[in-house]
């Protein structure tokens, strides 16, 4: 495997990547060829196929692993590839890992580090919506393989695991720092909250929204999918059910930033500021005391805190 950020200009190279684009073109004498992108998990490189009907270039498409025969060049300071030959790659020819990016974390021991967490809730009704997912191998699946974003954070093989990991693990210090939290509230709502990113997101290589993902956004699929668990639990208390949801729609903790609900709710401004760590330390570590929670419930600011049971 040569992967693009060693290749060198003037080598000729024979290697499978990802077709992650391609284009046809002309140039100026109005002869055709394809602009391609090709990547692998070190990045992008353009392609340029200069005789697409040549006998050379099979068939293939866009999403493609394919592999290409050409030369490395040069063209304003960045390096292309010249192909000569391409053919569609068989699955067993190419390992998948080598072609996106992948958190550099052992999922696996992540995995079961976030299963320690979701171990510690002792309500039975949040344990029941925690064990309705994460004990679920087709979501267990999807979940360790999928990214958290498309390109903001953590867009990586493996990177919603980590970014939950460590959204839970700022919870434990909240939840340890101020007792006011109801902790198997927060830690369920940790794990769960960005649960919907795997139907708004599709899979690697592609990695990008989806229809649903564009239209509802996972804030609202994934609301949809904690009440799919709710709903299978006998006898879920209506006023936990709805302060679950509730922490998950505020997560993103403004309406401009994509919740449709502001927190009204210790453990939702908690959740809110977990992935903002640098926030909570510049708002001071008294956010939870009561002068904070007097000057948090001011009429003026349209939501209140609201003291949840264990």
């Amino acid at each position: 495997m040569r992967y693009i950020n060693t290749l060198v200009e003037g080598e000729t190279i024979r290697n499978v990547y990802l077709c992650k684009g391609k284009r046809s073109a002309e140039t100026r004498n109005g002869k055709p060829y394809d602009n391609l992108i090709l990547q692998d998990k070190t990045g992008t490189l353009d392609g340029k196929v200069w005789d697409p009907n040549s006998s050379g270039i099979a068939d293939y498409d866009e999403m493609d692993f394919i592999e290409v025969y050409g030369e490395v060049t040069s063209y304003n300071n960045n390096l292309q590839l010249n192909i000569r030959q391409i053919r569609r790659a068989q699955e067993g020819e190419y390992v998948p890992a080598d072609y996106m990016p992948t958190t550099d974390k052992n999922e696996d021991q992540m995995y079961q580090e976030l299963l320690a967490y979701g171990n510690q809730v002792k309500n039975p009704h949040l344990r029941g919506v925690i064990r309705y997912y994460f004990e679920d191998p087709a979501f267990v699946k999807k979940f360790k393989a999928h990214s958290a974003a498309k390109t903001v954070h953590h867009s990586c093989s493996g990177g919603l695991l980590e970014h939950t990991l460590s959204v839970v693990k700022f919870c434990e210090y909240m939840a340890g720092a101020y007792p006011i939290l109801n902790k198997d509230l927060l830690y369920t709502a940790a794990m769960c909250h960005d649960i919907g990113k795997i139907k708004e997101l599709s899979p690697f290589p592609e990695n990008d929204y989806t229809d649903d993902g564009q239209l509802l956004g996972h804030i609202v699929m994934g609301v949809e999918m904690v009440d799919d668990a709710i709903r299978t639990i006998p006898e879920f208390p209506p006023k936990l059910a709805s302060e679950l949801k509730h922490c998950i729609l505020a997560h993103h903790g403004e309406l401009e930033y994509g919740s449709p609900k502001k927190p009204a709710l210790a453990e939702a401004f908690a959740l809110n500021f977990a992935p903002e760590a640098r926030e909570v330390e510049l708002a001071g570590a008294d956010f939870f005391t009561g002068e904070a929670v007097e000057r948090f419930t001011l009429p003026a600011h349209g939501f209140r805190i609201v003291k949840t049971p264990v």
